[in-house]
């Protein structure tokens, strides 16, 4: 017997009463798996499993808590809570109407991110790093969603703010949290990273168009074009392997494995731009989960590849 659309939704809206549920499904929970593995890369990176070893695991899982459920969690709540969206967003179909206090709850969570970084500021010799990163990341965060500014609804500015937030500072954090000093190869990959969601980014907005044209948002996507907007895609995706081929290269290892990365992320966008005109707006957002695959898949290999020496 097939379930209904949302069966898991609906049986913790029962647990969690229908108002509770909407708080949490703004939080959009089904991208914290994405923002722990890019996370935890930078972790591993720096320490290998000994980040969730005794007296590390503590840090690892503080850490997590901030950057992904009240950070990120927090930032993608005030971005809900002033558009309001009616049709899919990035991982919450059918999203609910924002609850009342969304605005004050999103606030809380990013207050409370900023009060449990502290702690890492005494985290020898590089720790204050990771409480630097996530007073940055609130401040984008506010700056991207909150009127007047509302950097989201600005064309460039928008491509910034999630490039330096989610592609760079993520791993980075990750790293961060061990304590221990940054290394070139970790650098050149996080600005690898930066220019890999430069080539996301514009997936996670074709979709959305007539939505955020309604809203008067001049998104990347509208001011350039789908086709153009995948052009770019495909010129980000290239400059983003570079970097990561440098630091690779820097760490001392191969970087032709790098090239499985390359092949995924080609077969997404390829198939994309040749075809993207007969395409609906749900085979666009699907697209954009592939994009997501082919992500996990660069994860993967760079993890690799970076893995701690000695």
């Amino acid at each position: 017997m097939r379930l209904p659309r949302f069966a898991l939704r609906q049986a913790f809206e029962k647990i969690l009463g229908r108002e509770l549920m909407a708080y949490l499904l703004h939080l959009r929970p089904l991208e914290w798996p994405i923002m722990t593995a890019h996370l935890l890369l930078g972790t591993l990176w720096a320490a290998g499993f000994a980040a969730f070893g005794p007296g590390a695991w503590k840090a690892t899982l503080l850490g997590w808590f901030v950057f992904v459920v009240l950070l990120n969690g927090g930032t993608l709540a005030i971005n809900s809570a002033f558009d309001k969206d009616e049709g899919d967003i990035g991982y919450l179909k059918a999203p609910p109407k924002p609850p009342k206090y969304l605005l004050h709850f999103s606030i809380v969570l990013l207050a409370a991110s900023l009060a449990l970084s502290l702690p890492f500021l005494r985290v020898a010799p590089k720790g204050k790093y990771f409480f630097e990163i996530v007073m940055t990341c609130v401040l984008m965060s506010v700056l991207y969603s909150v009127p007047p500014i509302r950097l989201k609804a600005r064309a460039g500015w928008d491509l910034v703010i999630n490039c330096v937030g989610f592609g760079f500072f993520t791993p980075m954090a990750g790293w961060a949290i061990t304590g221990r000093p940054l290394t070139a190869p970790v650098v050149n990959a996080c600005v690898g990273f930066g220019f890999l969601f430069a080539s996301l980014y514009p997936m996670t907005q074709i979709y959305q168009v007539a939505e955020d044209s309604a809203r008067g948002d001049q998104t990347l996507v509208i001011r350039m074009g789908v086709a153009r907007s995948l052009n770019y895609a495909l010129g980000a995706l290239v400059v983003a392997h570079l970097w990561f081929a440098w630091g690779v290269l820097r760490q001392g290892t191969n970087p032709l494995f790098l090239g499985i990365s390359l092949l995924a992320w080609l077969a997404v966008l390829v198939p994309w731009r040749l075809q993207w005109a007969r395409w609906t707006d749900a085979q666009h957002e699907a697209g954009m989960y592939r994009g997501l695959l082919a992500w996990a898949i660069t994860d993967l290999s760079l993890l690799l590849l970076l893995w701690p020496r000695g």
